[in-house]
């Protein structure tokens, strides 16, 4: 996985939905010039808001602690997952890590909150509690930053994985990534939309929709801005009423099994 530089970077089959972006949505009729400098302000942007080496060494020493913690404890691995590894989050982001193993979320919980009560500690822990959503995990704060730890995540590492292999194939110095980061940044930062913990859309969901902006408009987009410009015009006029969204394309709501429907 490469690095971001620091300030100063497949092809699949194209799937017809039932409604599209005119045609003509392009940056040839903004004209090449002003998108140039357009897309070169947005790098600024990324740039502001990208991992750096000092937020990833922050991160690297909260999850070799948490990991040595809950490894000593329970004799179980700690992986993490998620952004982090992914080097897509935000200055603001948190930490998932995965605990493999037999325990369960309470013995988790209470080593966690034993090193709550640990005033000689590493690193300073506080606000432990246990989140009982559909996959459980104990959530906490680690030198003020958000850690989310759960058992056999799975799926987790699966999508760090197929994600990683989505950058690579799509190249041209880690789009993928550089746009996802600058999408995070306008979904969180310019629009409040995004954050799974306070019912708006998570990050999985919002990586989707930047892959299917990906398999279907893969031969337009050239930078990050220009992701970020058909993505917000593509699902600007989506119907959301009816369809929701894979990545093949928009599946009817009423095609899916009950259990799956909104309530």
């Amino acid at each position: 996985m490469g690095d971001y530089p620091e300030p100063n970077g497949g092809r699949a089959a194209a799937v017809s939905p039932p409604f599209t972006s005119p045609a003509n949505s392009s940056a040839l009729e903004i004209g090449r010039e002003h998108w140039a400098r357009a897309e070169k302000a947005a790098e600024k942007i990324i740039c502001d808001v990208h991992p750096t080496s000092v937020s990833e060494q922050r991160r690297r020493d909260i999850i070799d602690y948490v990991q040595r913690l809950i490894g000593n404890s329970l004799g179980v691995e700690v992986i993490p997952y998620g952004s982090v590894p992914l080097k897509t989050y935000l200055p603001d982001g948190d930490i998932d890590l995965s605990a493999f193993g037999r325990e369960n979320i309470e013995d988790l919980k209470h080593v966690v909150e034993g090193e709550e009560e640990n005033r000689a500690g590493t690193f300073v822990v506080k606000d432990v509690q246990v989140i009982n959503a559909e996959v459980k995990i104990v959530k906490c704060i680690v030198q003020n930053i958000v850690v989310d730890i759960s058992f056999n995540q799975i799926g987790g590492l699966s999508t760090l994985c197929f994600l990683e292999k989505v950058d690579r194939l799509i190249g041209e110095d880690h789009l993928f990534k550089r746009s996802v980061i600058l999408i995070k940044a306008w979904c969180f930062y310019e629009s409040r939309i995004l954050g799974a913990h306070h019912g708006l859309i998570s990050t999985y969901a919002l990586e989707t929709m930047v892959l299917y902006i990906f398999h279907h408009f893969h031969s337009t987009l050239n930078g990050p801005l220009a992701v970020l410009y058909k993505f917000l015009d593509y699902f600007s006029k989506f119907d959301w009423e009816n369809y929701c969204i894979s990545l093949n394309g928009p599946v009817r709501i009423s095609s899916l099994p009950a259990i799956l429907k909104p309530l």
